[in-house]
């Protein structure tokens, strides 16, 4: 029915678009009043109202920018909607990376932890929910391996060349990267990310699409893509692309703001440096994941596999030379190298998704241990 409705109605626009315009309205005032209010944080009472503030509109626009993706993601179908879903969502995580460490205090390891924050929230706390709760509802579901095996076999070289390897080289001092490193990263990354996208996208997208075998019988994949995504509002592609870069700009003009509050926040309470990153991430990543329990519960596994593995490749294959670019250009230290127990919790995680993603099914099994790799994870922040 959306399909035949004028979307630009004013009245309907304002109430489909709430998010958009508290969002712009909320940009506009801090660009006004910013200044002044965040120039002092010394009350806990004040700097946490601006923190829920911000969180609450970003939040908010976050979930409008995956509702826009979903809407593109019915009219273009998979993997193209995922994907433009994948690209918005990484987008918004380099934009506030990048204005933390534009804005904030020094903090080298900000866009390590960030990233690795990402990697378990999508690998083993993503995975985990949806997993079980996909499996205790329909027992078993189907995934296309060759995708899954697709998405590692990218993953896993990125993460061990641009995480790990920093921490063992000897050209620093730290886990920082050299000149020469950084290059090379920055280049291989873009290389390897663009390969896959363009594997993604065209020559093998079919790898990347729901097995047959999961639709209802007389159901083709497009019907079910409009099935899964319920009584949302559908209008054009170019109605919800222009909407889509929309929902994203207060998020972006905000996230400088959001940038001097968190940075005030972790040194007044003296918490742990990755929490930073944490908060980051799940301020990020909900919407997001969102629509992966969703795609789960509707027993379309494979658009929640396409969300986590690609967001995790997409956090290492663009967040690494946005950073190390900045890094460049500005003097700032970036370190990469993982510390050692999140190395030993990134190699775990990485074989338990290689055993749980190599046979084409999963059941609640899988899901509860990386959940419970995730818990870990969380208690070893503060620990």
């Amino acid at each position: 029915m959306s399909d035949t409705l004028n979307p630009l109605r004013p009245l309907a626009f304002l109430r489909r678009e709430r998010a958009f315009l508290v969002g712009i309205v909320s940009a506009g005032v801090f660009f006004a009043f910013g200044g002044s209010w965040l120039g002092d944080l010394s009350s806990p009472v004040w700097s946490g109202f601006m923190f829920a503030w911000l969180f609450a509109v970003m939040l908010w626009s976050s979930f409008a920018v995956v509702r826009h993706a979903d809407g593109l993601a019915v009219r273009l179908g998979e993997p193209y909607g995922t994907l433009i879903l994948t690209l918005a969502v990484i987008s918004i995580e380099v934009v506030m990376i990048s204005a933390v460490m534009l804005t904030g205090s020094e903090n080298p390891a900000l866009a390590r932890d960030t990233m690795f924050a990402v990697l378990m929230i999508v690998l083993n706390g993503m995975l985990g929910i949806t997993l079980l709760v996909g499996g205790l509802k329909h027992h078993e579901q189907e995934y296309n391996l060759r995708g899954a095996s697709a998405y590692l076999g990218v993953i896993i070289p990125l993460a061990a060349l641009c995480i790990v390897m920093p921490r063992f080289t000897t050209s620093t001092s730290d886990s920082s990267a050299s000149p020469l490193l950084s290059v090379f990263l920055i280049v291989m990354s873009v290389g390897l990310y663009g390969t896959f996208l363009a594997i993604q996208a065209a020559r093998h997208s079919h790898y990347f699409k729901q097995p047959a075998s999961d639709q209802d019988a007389g159901d083709d994949h497009d019907h079910d893509a409009h099935h899964d995504h319920g009584d949302m509002e559908v209008f054009g592609v170019g109605y919800h692309a222009v909407m889509l870069v929309c929902t994203m700009l207060p998020i972006v003009l905000l996230s400088k703001n959001m940038a001097k509050v968190i940075d005030h926040g972790s040194e007044a309470l003296g918490a742990p440096t990755a929490l930073s990153g944490f908060l980051v991430a799940v301020l990020v990543l909900s919407p997001e994941a969102m629509a992966a329990v969703k795609a789960a519960m509707a027993n379309q596994l494979q658009r929640t596999v396409n969300i986590a593995l690609g967001s995790a490749l997409a956090t290492i294959g663009l967040t690494i030379p946005a950073v190390l670019l900045i890094g460049m250009f500005t003097g700032k230290t970036v370190e990469l190298g993982l510390e050692n127990v999140e190395l030993i919790l990134l190699v775990v995680t990485l074989a338990v998704s290689m055993v749980n993603f190599g046979s084409g099914r999963t059941n609640i099994m899988q899901g509860a241990v990386h959940l419970l790799l995730f818990i870990a994870y969380v208690v070893l922040i503060f620990d």
